[in-house]
């Protein structure tokens, strides 16, 4: 069985996930933005061995910390879509400009596409492009558990931003009407700030997407 635990870092208190299959108790950090002990501490005080990162896109708060995990675990990189690596060459700059601590590019090992998978343990994920936020923001569901890491292209109430570099308002909502409803409106979301919610839930009263 699949679990997850919401590990909120960094002063934009984002939502870095903490996933792992109690078969193995392998797992894997979505969007570890910053706070690297603290997170590699939650690891092993719930004995959960690490063997993964996945992102959803490259901003400064949700990839923050992934240089520093690969030195320091020796962890590979999946994710996001390559059209996000001119976020990462400017991670450095990101850090800068929004008081973050220093923070390093890193080279993914694996780039991801709509329709690609990505697995922990036995357990199968669906892998979504979601184009809007930044070019290169992916998705990702496991019906198994009923539950998508949604990033920042949809959160409880509101739509994530478009006014950064290559955000694209028509693409944000066709990446939420296209490629997260289909997923199912009793489908829950944990998205890259504040609380979850389902997709039923939003079509019926987010006022950015209500009715689509």
């Amino acid at each position: 069985m699949l679990h997850y635990r919401t590990i909120p870092v960094t002063a934009f208190r984002q939502n870095c996930s903490l996933l792992w299959d109690d078969a193995s108790m392998e797992g894997v950090l979505i969007d570890p933005g910053g706070e690297v002990d603290r997170l590699l501490a939650e690891a092993a005080r719930l004995g959960v061995a690490l063997r993964q990162i996945w992102l959803t896109h490259a901003h400064i708060d949700h990839a923050g910390g992934v240089a520093e995990l690969v030195a320091r675990a020796g962890l590979p990189v999946i994710g996001p879509h390559p059209d996000d690596q001119f976020l990462i060459d400017g991670l450095a700059m990101q850090a800068a400009a929004f008081g973050f601590p220093p923070a390093g590019a890193f080279v993914p090992e694996r780039w991801l596409h709509d329709g690609d998978t990505v697995a922990l343990g036995e357990h199968r994920f669906a892998v979504r492009h979601c184009p809007g936020h930044t070019p290169g923001h992916v998705v990702f569901h496991n019906a198994e558990m009923n539950r998508a890491f949604v990033g920042d292209v949809l959160f409880a109430g509101s739509v994530g931003r478009t006014d950064f570099p290559r955000g694209d308002p028509q693409a944000l909502i066709d990446s939420i009407v296209g490629r997260l409803w289909p997923m199912g409106e009793q489908t829950v979301f944990v998205p890259g700030h504040g609380p979850e919610s389902s997709f039923g839930q939003e079509r019926r009263s987010n006022p950015f997407v209500r009715g689509t």
